[in-house]
């Protein structure tokens, strides 16, 4: 008996099973590839991001810091202008009192000197200047002398200085003889009618501590005339000015 030949097509029965199974794989293995992809890209930009941020507020940061620096040197060299204007403003101010100081001494002096309308006046002790002698305890003394144009006559007389301070810790009192030349051993001549000016050097001790000068002036024939001033005004070149030359002032 021959063979029978293998039958072409085989017909099995359906396995649904099997198909749910596969599919429920696929399902399963894109939803983790989905969550993976996730976790990923998450990852991702959780590094990216603040990297990005950081960035910006660096260079934020630095245009403020930059921005603070200029501002810093545009009120350093506002400020540097500012002091050189202000120590202009007082040395011409500082210039302006002395020259202002200096038109007040000649305006007393001339308008002691020409008399206005004031009474014939008697000699005044009208400036008194000292300078230190370097590397010495001696001091370069002048005096101006000055009377009223309207008296006319020649006025002459002696000058003697006085020098009071401290010694130790006393109080102490210099006559002229103490610091003057043996040879003007009556003081310092004057003769004149309108004004003259008066040279002497004196002499301290090391230890004596000057606080004031004690001038006077003795005319022939009239009563002295005696100005004192603290030694600090004497090295100004300042004298206290009497009433009516106050009152002649602007």
């Amino acid at each position: 008996m021959a063979s029978r030949p293998p039958p072409r097509f085989v017909i099995r029965p359906h396995d649904a099973s099997g198909m749910r199974r596969r599919v429920l794989w696929l399902g399963a293995a894109w939803l983790a590839s989905v969550v993976l992809t996730g976790i990923i890209v998450g990852s991702l930009v959780r590094t990216v991001t603040p990297a990005a941020n950081d960035k910006r507020q660096l260079a934020a940061l630095t245009k403020q810091y930059d921005d603070l620096q200029q501002q810093l040197a545009n009120l350093q060299r506002a400020g540097q202008v500012s002091d050189i204007a202000t120590r202009s403003l007082r040395q011409t101010l500082s210039e302006r009192e002395e020259e202002i100081s200096g038109l007040r001494a000649d305006l007393g002096f001339y308008a002691r000197l020409t008399g206005g309308d004031a009474q014939r006046e008697g000699l005044k002790v009208q400036e008194v200047r000292l300078q230190p002698v370097s590397n010495s305890h001696a001091w370069n003394l002048t005096l101006s002398l000055t009377q009223n144009a309207k008296r006319g006559d020649d006025v002459t007389g002696n000058v003697t200085v006085g020098v009071e301070g401290l010694r130790g810790e006393k109080v102490v009192r210099l006559e002229w003889n103490d610091l003057g030349d043996n040879a003007q051993a009556n003081g310092l001549p004057f003769r004149f009618k309108y004004f003259q000016q008066l040279h002497a050097t004196i002499v301290l001790p090391a230890d004596f501590r000057p606080t004031r000068l004690v001038i006077t002036a003795q005319p022939t024939g009239d009563d002295a005339v005696n100005r004192t001033l603290a030694w600090s005004d004497a090295l100004a070149g300042q004298l206290t000015p009497t009433q009516g030359e106050q009152d002649a002032q602007p």
